[in-house]
């Protein structure tokens, strides 16, 4: 080879800069406890509001439901482009609490994507009433976690607030991110 042959010293690292910011992952709790009062239908228009700030971002988005007895993938990790009112309409409500099934499911999600792109920031985003007794462990792979709490009405068990406690994560109400 001649003097022009590729070397060690001729390579550099660049770290990986990420080229649409962010990934947020929404899991949205699907429950019969969030049939009542119309909390899901305001978790629904709520995310939609959130994809929508997703797409403006150009950021990545993926949204897994729990309810019932598990959980389901329904959109990314894609840029959410066309999201709208017609995505959400059929996703129902009913059943238990499965949580630990959904940040299990959310985990799982946020690993293949670390894997995938090491430097994008990763948000993991909880919409909940808090109804689960389940207590799962805080996923890895995420670099800010966000519960959105939908309990209302007199009778406020915390635990929305309890979990983000200990997980050291923000505990918002639906209005807070409305106003904000």
């Amino acid at each position: 080879m001649g003097q022009d042959a590729l070397r060690a010293q001729h390579l550099r690292f660049l770290p990986e800069t990420p080229r649409s910011g962010a990934l947020h992952c929404f899991v949205l709790d699907c429950s019969g406890s969030m049939l009542a009062g119309q909390r899901l239908a305001l978790a629904k228009g709520l995310l939609i509001a959130l994809l929508d700030r997703a797409s403006t971002a150009r950021d990545e988005a993926a949204l897994i439901c729990f309810g019932g007895t598990g959980t389901a993938l329904r959109f990314g990790p894609a840029v959410p482009r066309w999201w709208n009112e017609r995505w959400l309409a059929p996703v129902g409500g009913g059943g238990g609490t499965p949580l630990a099934a959904g940040v299990r499911e959310a985990e799982r999600l946020l690993a293949r994507c670390a894997r995938r792109r090491p430097a994008q920031q990763r948000w993991l985003w909880i919409l909940s009433d808090g109804r689960s007794t389940d207590r799962p462990v805080p996923p890895h792979h995420v670099d800010q976690i966000v519960f959105v709490d939908f309990e209302q009405g007199a009778l406020r068990l915390g635990r929305c607030a309890t979990l983000a406690r200990a997980w050291d994560a923000r505990c918002v109400t639906p209005e807070e991110l409305i106003g904000g």
